[in-house]
């Protein structure tokens, strides 16, 4: 007990005295709000005390499905594990969820109770009580249990930590028992919860939510209101394009200065893509439009939009089966009509100078492609969601590979122009003991297993547990084949649901009817869920979707993405969609699903097990990602059986985007279509440049270099190109601006002085860039490799281009190489590194290796890490980097194995390198640091023995706070030594480091 005193003594004096002061995060006082920039979300701070409590309590006034969703995996694993646990809340302006409050009591270890308060009488309580042992902790403030108080409001909540006999505790433990034993007006779940509901209902007033519309004289639903913004002017409202639309249309700008006539616009479904053609409608001013849908619902909706940007009174009309506005400015027309024969000809060829046609992933039909023979504008712009099709047809081709814009999932949540998801990645009950390759899926056996009557179970189950958003489940199962979809859908049925398996061989009228059943409430036959493979992957819009299952193994990030976003529309009585991945069966590329839903194409093992074990706190919005323990453990084996430097990746990756764009992709066009980071290819010891790839792997690309360009090339790419800073990609854009340039340091320390760097040139400044300039920099094979490397030679009191970069860059197209490569490197340092911490030269958070360290140090040399060893200090730039493998491999020896340590977020103990006293020179330069301005940056990185996760994360810099002598195992000395963070670690980043699951 004496113990834990200290500790929250030590803890209050950090929290409340003196944030240096050092103290275990676990006893210290914190203040607990949304931001997932930061990695913190309200809701992960509740998991983690549900993870370790052994009893709980909660008092908050409302509670919703939303809110309780994204818990329901930790709340089951409490059950599992009999941790007993009060929820209390109130009738208080019947807001509570009766849904909500009747899953809550369908735990057997939760007892809920609501506080029935009288007629005009509040109850605002927002507190959260969990006991281990004699240590309470108490989350109080603002958040109730909903979904945007847990994930997105501005809420501030205080994290207090206390013993059971504390005055605090005690007054909050005492208020929550007397209200909860408060036989008055204290209600258990069988008293209160048939009133309550009946109540709940009578207060839901069945109005849809509307805003009006002065522009267009009509009204629409709220949710469109994310499409675009509106700055109140007085009695009106002026409409502007969001951030999004605003880069859509300035690549149409774009576009048509290049003399493109055709367009792509790929927009997930529900972010505005109609509001995006009205802005780009009224940037282009054309003397007439056509708008093409499939519906003529459709049709009068996107109307009423593009009066709304336009304005109440342009000439605008409807072509369908019961308008014929044909002489209208702004035509709006269903296909059915205007692809007839008598209307197409009414019009000529060249009536409209701009066509937009939406859902444009349909244009392979023949109606659409009479249309677009047709008619010869001057722009035509398609607009889908998934242009990828599975009929062969090419949209990409019939735009011209032009793509002016794509909104990916992460730019839409942020902008909440989605509905929110939670995501559970499940485990499979076991198949016999093993998984299974993707290969197998057709293998008869297997097929029985999949459809078996225990594995039906688990699926109902898991459905029924997770739930949906709405008054009945409207879902969607994606299936490994048909034949699966087809028995797994007579199983479901001879279980009480209704569903049924469509497959391409349905017509489409059989796939509209049962569309229909499905997402229609007064209907005679309604359908719980379709069973498909791929055929709702794309071009599908059911925005009434509540649950999506996953039942296939997961192949690629697009598909899977195509597949969660089928749920991700907005409609009227959805505040989320349930997304089931049931992980286990097959082993291929479960590594796939954290790539995917972090939107991270840099195939990074580190960046995947970060976001597997905090993705829930890095996602935008409402949003939320839980996998339970078994399906970790399993995508963890996945991410370390895989091989993610394998070329055949980079190949598959490469392809999916040539054929997108139509022709060889440039460096940029990765990262804007987010296919793979291309600096995978640089990091490639069998590539080590793009040209190498292209070289290997394209047959369209007929490029030749001689050695020395390729190993110019190979040697800019690997060493600059990711941007890690400017200086050396400067020099090259200097040279290749003025070749002949003879005062290159004085021109290059006069740009890094001004906009956009700002960046002082320090005192070993030169001789570093000298270095790695004329190949000097870099140590063992990697110096002799590019020892022909000379970019520059002396020249009176400074630089010049080399003689033989410059003979080299007289061939023209390495001469574009390397200026792609310059442009590429520089706005990837403007996009990840510009904002250094302090005068470091590092951003915050970033990775760097051992050389991109000792180049950003401005040593002269790079070392090898065995001659870092932890740290070292570099006399002529007076810089003391640490070095810090805070997992390290199980074989690593004795001598070696040191406990690096962090105690919290902000305070570390590193271990000394062996055969050290107090007294050894390196232990006394640490401890003497701050006193003589001599700073000490911190790296650390988390698997030692990972092969391919190489880079350290940047954490700051760092005080000494005293030192140790200690004894290794090994009989060796050595000393501890006690680190302040300057910045404490950011939450997400830190619990990875710490975590010992991954």
């Amino acid at each position: 007990m004496d113990e834990i005193y200290g500790r929250l003594l030590q803890g209050q004096k950090t929290a409340f005295l003196d944030a240096r002061a050092n103290s275990a995060a676990e006893y210290r006082p914190q203040f607990v709000y949304n931001d997932y920039h930061k990695g913190r979300k309200v809701l992960s701070a509740l998991e983690r005390e549900f993870e370790h409590c052994e009893s709980f309590c909660i008092s908050v006034a409302f509670i919703t499905m939303g809110g309780i969703t994204p818990l329901l995996g930790i709340l089951r694993e409490l059950e599992e594990r009999k941790i007993p646990g009060r929820i209390l809340t109130t009738n208080y302006l019947n807001f509570s969820d009766p849904k909500a409050l009747k899953k809550l009591q369908s735990f057997s270890n939760i007892e809920l109770r609501m506080y029935w308060t009288e007629e005009g009488a509040g109850f605002h309580t927002k507190g959260y009580m969990f006991r281990r042992g004699d240590v309470y902790r108490m989350i109080v403030g603002s958040s109730n249990l909903t979904a945007a108080a847990l994930t997105q409001n501005e809420e501030w909540n205080t994290k207090l930590i206390s013993l059971h006999d504390g005055e605090y505790t005690q007054s909050m433990l005492t208020r929550f028992e007397n209200l909860w034993t408060d036989e008055e007006h204290t209600l258990s779940f069988a008293r209160f919860y048939d009133a309550y509901q009946q109540a709940y209902q009578r207060d839901r007033i069945p109005v849809k939510q509307v805003q009006y519309d002065p522009l267009a004289n009509t009204s629409m639903p709220l949710a469109a209101e994310n499409a675009y913004k509106v700055t109140a002017t007085g009695a009106s409202s002026a409409l502007h394009p969001n951030l999004m639309q605003e880069n859509f249309i300035e690549s149409l700008r774009l576009l048509r200065h290049l003399q493109a006539r055709r367009a792509l616009l790929i927009s997930a479904t529900g972010t505005g893509k109609t509001y995006a053609s009205a802005f780009a409608a009224r940037d282009l001013q054309p003397r007439r439009m056509l708008f093409v849908v499939h519906r003529e619902q459709i049709a009068k909706q996107a109307l009423r939009s593009y009066r709304r940007v336009l304005g109440a009174n342009i000439d605008a009309g409807l072509l369908s089966g019961t308008a014929k506005d044909t002489d209208a400015q702004y035509l709006f027309a269903t296909i059915q009509t205007i692809s007839r024969e008598d209307v197409l000809h009414s019009f000529s060829p060249n009536d409209f100078d701009l066509i937009i046609v939406d859902e444009v992933h349909r244009a392979g039909a023949a109606s659409y492609q009479k249309l677009l023979d047709y008619f010869t504008p001057a722009f035509c712009l398609g607009m889908t969601a998934s242009p990828d099709r599975t009929d062969g047809f090419d949209i990409y081709e019939l735009f011209d590979h032009n793509i002016a814009y794509e909104i990916r999932l992460q730019q839409a949540l942020t902008e909440n122009l989605l509905c929110p998801f939670h995501y559970f990645g499940i485990h499979d009950i076991s198949l016999g003991g093993r998984t299974y390759s993707a290969d197998e899926v057709h293998d008869e056996r297997l097929l029985q297993k999949l459809t078996g009557e225990s594995r039906v179970e688990h699926i109902i189950r898991e459905a029924e547990f997770y739930g949906f958003s709405g008054t009945r489940v409207k879902g969607l199962i994606f299936c490994s084949t048909n034949r699966e979809a087809e028995m797994l859908s007579q199983k479901l049925n001879e279980h009480g649901l209704h569903t049924l398996s469509l497959s391409g061989k349905n017509s489409q009228a059989e796939r509209e009817t049962a569309v229909n059943r499905l997402v229609e409430d007064d209907i005679v036959n309604p359908l719980d869920y379709i069973l498909t493979v791929d055929i709702f992957n794309e071009g599908v819009d059911i925005p009434e979707i509540n649950q999506v299952i996953m039942l296939r193994p997961t192949q690629s990030p697009i598909v899977f993405i195509q597949q969660l976003g089928r749920g991700l529309r907005k409609a009227e009585g959805k505040e989320y969609v349930v997304v089931l991945d049931f992980i286990g069966n097959y082993s291929d590329k479960n590594y796939l699903i954290p790539i995917a839903l972090s939107g991270d194409r840099s195939y990074n093992k580190d960046n995947i097990r970060h976001f597997l074990l905090e993705g829930e706190r890095m996602i935008p919005g409402a949003s939320t990602i839980h996998f339970d323990a078994v399906a970790r453990e399993q995508i963890f084996h996945s991410i370390d059986q895989s091989n993610l430097a394998a070329i055949q990746l980079m190949k598959d990756n490469y392809l999916r985007l040539r054929y997108k764009l139509g022709r060889i992709p440039q460096m940029d066009d990765f990262d804007r279509f987010g296919e793979m980071d291309i600096t995978c290819v640089f990091r490639s010891n069998r590539l080590g440049s793009y040209h190498a790839f292209l070289k290997k792997y394209e047959p369209e690309y007929h490029v030749t270099f001689n050695a020395l360009q390729e190993k110019f090339l190979q040697y800019i790419s690997k060493e600059f190109a990711e941007g890690k800073r400017p200086h050396e990609l400067l020099m090259l854009a200097i040279i290749l601006e003025h070749p002949e340039e003879q005062n290159l340091f004085s021109v290059l320390e006069q740009r890094l002085t001004f906009r956009p760097y700002k960046i002082a040139f320090k005192r070993n400044t030169r001789q570093n860039l000298i270095h790695i300039m004329t190949g000097n920099f870099a140590t063992g094979a990697s110096r002799k490799t590019f020892q022909d490397c000379v970019f520059i030679e002396p020249h009176k009191e400074d630089y010049t281009a080399s003689a033989s970069f410059r003979k080299v860059l007289q061939d023209q197209e390495f001469q574009r190489q390397v200026e792609e490569l310059v442009r590429f490197g520089l706005r990837r340092y403007q996009e990840n590194y510009s904002n250094p911490y302090k005068d470091s030269g590092f951003q915050l958070y970033q990775k760097y290796d051992y050389e991109d360290v000792c180049r950003i140090m401005d040593w002269s040399h790079s070392l090898v890490p065995l001659n870092i060893g932890g740290y070292k200090y570099d006399a002529d730039s007076q810089t003391y980097p640490v070095f810090i493998n805070y997992d390290k491999a199980a074989d690593v020896q004795d001598s070696i194995n040191y406990h690096d340590r962090f105690l919290n977020s902000g305070q570390l103990i590193s271990i000394s390198k062996s055969k050290r006293s107090l007294d050894s020179e390196d232990v006394q330069r640490f401890c003497h640091a701050k006193a003589e301005g001599l700073p000490i940056d911190l790296f650390v990185r988390k698997n030692k023995d990972d092969k391919e996760a190489k880079s350290f994360y940047y954490l700051g810099r760092m005080t000494n706070h005293g030192a140790e002598p200690i004894k290794m195992d090994s009989g060796d000395t050595a000393v501890e030594l006690f680190w302040q963070l300057d910045t404490a670690v950011r939450e997400d980043l830190y619990d990875y480091i710490t975590s010992k699951e991954a």
